[in-house]
């Protein structure tokens, strides 16, 4: 199967040598709101290797990204990222306190090659919050303001390819562009997934986001990408009642108040077409305060994490396979209590020969550096688009890119 990022161009395919880039990234990282420090900067240790990959190469750089939304306690400038950047590049990364007016401007025009600079905060301009077309976002105020100074767009932001923002769709229609590094690398992985033939191919779903996981798990099995999907948390929860199975009037009652019984049908239709998805067979419980074990059909207290029946089941459904996405934690992991089967799960992943993949922060947490620069894992840097792909649904951020090609590049 020819894959559908194949077409997407990468930095190998664009002139960048005494060039003036505009580099989009995303190093929207947590922030202390008492001190405004940034919390963890793996994000822009990240994304410090494209900065210096094309400050070699001689570009003129102007770097972009958000961070925090606007009355959100992280929404802040980029100042301390820029200063972070500096760190890890080897190479001071100036910051000017605009976007796009006269101060960026004028800084963007006297950049000269192997220099570098960071724009502040995108989402201090209006524009970049509203979702539009590319064709519309191409002739916002911030791309016709900022085009004309460039000679080239890279997009190394996967975590937010699923936006149709300016910054991201906009620029590609009027500059000849290409993803980065990063982004490069989250497409690759994709393809590995959805077209390489890895297979067994191994899903673990847990954590909050119950519509987004519904979504992705009706696509896998309509797409035939799953061999076996194995549900933690609230999502196994919502299978366990479409397989008609007592889950204990507390876990009922907390389901229904959020809503989320109306996802139950879309299950049961999911279960009757032969869906592979995996229940557990235990489970650790809150109740009266206390924490205790108990068995699938027996459950009488408030479900926070999978018990070790489980884990032991499922690491024998991983063993297997040769490729394993995971998405969520197996409990409550704010509860030290309730974290045994998130860690034990992740830790029977790495064990095996699978090529895995890490999906959003809640699990990056417990991957260490050692562990992450490892060969058969992948810790991706945009769950949310991951699942969006696959999921089904185009990425605009990436979809652009091959538009941009067949513009500029002759494709």
């Amino acid at each position: 199967m020819r894959s559908s990022f194949s077409s997407v161009p990468t930095l190998k395919h664009l002139e960048v040598s005494s060039r003036k880039v505009f580099l989009r990234v995303d190093v929207n990282v947590p922030i202390d709101p008492e001190t405004m420090n940034v919390i963890d900067d793996r994000r822009i240790r990240m994304h410090s290797s494209t900065v210096k990959q094309l400050i070699d190469a001689g570009a003129a750089l102007a770097i972009a990204s958000h961070q925090g939304r606007p009355g959100e306690a992280g929404f802040t400038t980029m100042e301390k990222h820029a200063e972070l950047l500096s760190k890890y590049v080897g190479v001071e990364v100036k910051f000017v306190d605009d976007v796009c007016g006269p101060a960026a401007r004028e800084a963007i025009k006297s950049l000269k090659p192997g220099e570098a600079l960071m724009l502040n905060n995108l989402r201090l301009f209006s524009e970049e919050v509203i979702e539009a077309t590319p064709e519309k976002q191409a002739s916002t105020y911030l791309v016709q303001r900022l085009a004309p100074l460039f000679e080239a767009y890279v997009n190394d932001a996967f975590a937010t390819a699923h936006r149709s923002q300016p910054s991201i769709v906009g620029f590609p229609l009027v500059l000849p562009s290409a993803a980065g590094p990063l982004m490069e690398r989250e497409l690759l992985n994709l393809d590995k997934l959805m077209t390489q033939g890895l297979s067994p191919r191994v899903f673990v779903f847990g954590g909050a986001r119950v519509y987004d996981l519904v979504k992705v798990v009706e696509n896998l099995v309509a797409k035939a990408l799953a061999d076996r999907i194995l549900t933690t948390g609230l999502l196994a929860n919502l299978v366990l009642l479409a397989k008609g199975v007592n889950i204990g009037l507390e876990n009922l009652k907390y389901l229904e108040e959020r809503g989320m019984l109306t996802l139950v049908p879309r299950i049961r239709h999911l279960l009757m077409r032969g869906a592979p998805i995996e229940t557990p067979i235990d489970f650790k419980v809150l109740s009266n305060g206390g924490v205790r074990e108990e068995a699938l059909g027996r459950t009488y207290g408030r479900i926070m994490d999978i018990g070790p029946s489980t884990i032991d089941m499922y690491r024998e459904f991983m063993r297997e396979s040769k490729a394993i996405v995971m998405k969520g934690p197996a409990g409550v992991i704010e509860d030290s209590r309730f974290r045994d089967g998130t860690v034990r799960l992740i830790n029977e992943a790495l064990s095996t020969k699978a090529h895995v993949i890490i999906a959003g922060g809640h699990l990056s947490q417990f991957i260490s550096e050692e562990k992450a620069a490892a060969g058969n894992i992948h810790v991706t840097t945009g769950a949310n688009a991951l699942l969006l792909a696959l999921s089904g649904e185009a990425l605009p951020g990436v979809e652009v890119l091959k538009l941009s090609a067949r513009m500029f590049l002759g494709w």
